[in-house]
């Protein structure tokens, strides 16, 4: 149904009528992480992300009070153009939104991070299994035992997304996604969860537990929610973060996050 231009599910997130995860939609095109913050925290963060890139590879970021992310969507508004909204105050949760109007500050900036939805397409492109595409859900997502770089005072364990793959596509999956290095690049691991701190695959933190069929491999790239995570212990004045799975669709190229 969303087999469509970015800019008109971006529309169509302002206008309220998409309400929904974004992985599959708009395939071709980058999928983002959003992070927004007070300019206070603004080099720290940028530090941070800098610091981590497989978890936080940066795209965009806004200048101060601007919400038109000019670099990967000209004429966007990142306060209306994603299906959902989190926001949080000092670590702590306040409410789930589709607008962020309310909460906009004239000292706000706004970062934008790659997301491992953007090499989907190439993986169901090479025959790849892409389970939570498959049934309709999030994708799963899990905190791990894997410490971040810190910057001020931000910093964390490593969030990763899980992809179920038969063991002869593993390799194959490696080979497809590594080149996508602004989008997670490569796995960072492969095989038994326990060895990064995954005690039960079937609770994420994040998205939605999937199917894991006999004889196939659970497949962990990093995950922009790491940020995230960052932010609520960091406690911040004010933090806004898409909610999981609901991105910012750009209008940057899959192409355009491949190792020249």
């Amino acid at each position: 149904m969303w087999n469509t231009l970015p800019s008109e599910i971006r529309q169509a997130c302002r206008d309220g009528t998409l309400d929904t995860p974004t992985p599959g939609l708009a395939p071709g095109y980058v999928q983002a992480n959003l992070v927004v913050l007070p300019q206070s925290y603004a080099y720290d963060f940028l530090l941070f992300c800098q610091l981590n890139p497989k978890p936080c590879p940066l795209l965009d970021v806004t200048d101060r009070g601007n919400p038109e992310p000019k670099r990967i969507a000209p004429n966007a508004d990142i306060r209306t153009d994603l299906p959902r909204y989190q926001v949080f105050r000092k670590g702590e949760w306040v409410e789930e939104t589709k607008n962020i109007s309310a909460h906009w500050q004239g000292d706000l900036v706004a970062f934008l991070i790659g997301c491992s939805f953007s090499f989907e397409a190439a993986m169901l492109n090479a025959g790849l299994t892409v389970r939570h595409i498959e049934e309709e859900k999030n994708v799963p997502m899990y905190k791990t035992t894997i410490a971040t770089v810190p910057s001020g005072i931000f910093s964390g364990p490593m969030v990763v997304s899980m992809r179920p793959l038969p063991a002869h596509q593993v390799l194959q999956s490696v080979e497809v996604t590594r080149a996508y290095y602004r989008a997670h690049g490569a796995p960072i691991h492969i095989g038994d969860p326990a060895a990064i701190g995954i005690h039960d695959l079937a609770c994420p933190d994040y998205g939605d537990a999937v199917t894991i069929r006999e004889g196939e491999v659970p497949v962990f790239w990093a995950c922009g929610v790491t940020a995230q995570t960052a932010l609520l212990q960091a406690k911040t004045e004010l933090a806004i973060t898409h909610a999981p799975g609901h991105m910012f669709v750009s209008d940057l190229m899959d192409k355009d996050v491949l190792l020249s």
